[in-house]
């Protein structure tokens, strides 16, 4: 097993990257390419910086206090699942401190490393990105079959699952899209939430630094109005 790999950056009082309050560690490399993507800087599988698990929760522990009975450690990217060797030493760590476990993915890699490193995980926050099979090809990169099979699998590991989806207008915003979404999952028991966020574009400046472009720059950002009338279908 891995026991370093490579880390983006950390995010010491998280509060939207799972239950309570979590410390984030953002891991390295994605093999996808989210048009919307809002951390380009974490495609690189070689770029980041080196640490080792014990490290990693080693830093968790500081912020043990502020986590409460809900809160914990959060791996997110970039795609921890391309370092699940990584991830897998870190979880059982924290397991080991009684540190709640979180994995924020996109489910595109199942294995048997995947598989392992999901015994030692309490609760994941996956990416539906698209309810439609040809935007997910066109804006992500991968089958839509591949967040679907991550979560058959969940399911089948009775792993608690918090569906998330980035609404992006003109896109995926359309109250069908959000119908087709809530069905999707709800013969899924292992789902108790479904989180829908406003695609942003604070991003545009890693862009411009990194000399590429930002495939959806001219799309604009999505309404409070907009927000709560597509989550008041979920009700």
């Amino acid at each position: 097993m891995a026991r370093s790999g490579r880390v983006h950056s950390f995010q010491s009082l998280g509060t939207v990257d799972g239950p309570g309050v979590r410390f984030v560690a953002f891991l390295q490399g994605c093999p996808l390419r989210c048009k919307c993507c809002h951390n380009p800087d974490t495609w690189d599988m070689s770029g980041g910086t080196l640490y080792t698990a014990d490290q990693v929760v080693d830093k968790a522990k500081h912020y043990r206090e502020y986590f409460g009975n809900d809160g914990g450690i959060t791996l997110s990217g970039g795609e921890p699942l391309m370092q699940p060797e990584f991830v897998y030493e870190i979880f059982k760590l924290a397991k080991q401190n009684g540190i709640n476990t979180c994995l924020d993915t996109s489910g595109c890699v199942v294995n048997e490393r995947v598989i392992e490193l999901l015994k030692v995980t309490d609760r994941v926050l996956l990416d539906i990105k698209y309810v439609n099979a040809d935007l997910y090809v066109k804006n992500v990169g991968c089958s839509i079959e591949k967040p679907l099979e991550f979560l058959r699998l969940l399911q089948e590991m009775s792993i608690p699952v918090t569906i998330r989806q980035v609404i992006i207008p003109t896109v995926n915003d359309s109250e069908e899209d959000i119908i087709t979404l809530k069905n999707i999952v709800k013969e899924y028991t292992q789902v108790d939430k479904i989180e829908l966020l406003p695609f942003k574009k604070i991003c545009s400046i890693k862009y411009e630094q990194m000399g590429i472009e930002f495939p959806f720059a001219n799309i604009p950002e999505p309404s409070g109005e907009t927000m709560q009338r597509l989550n008041d279908l979920l009700k």
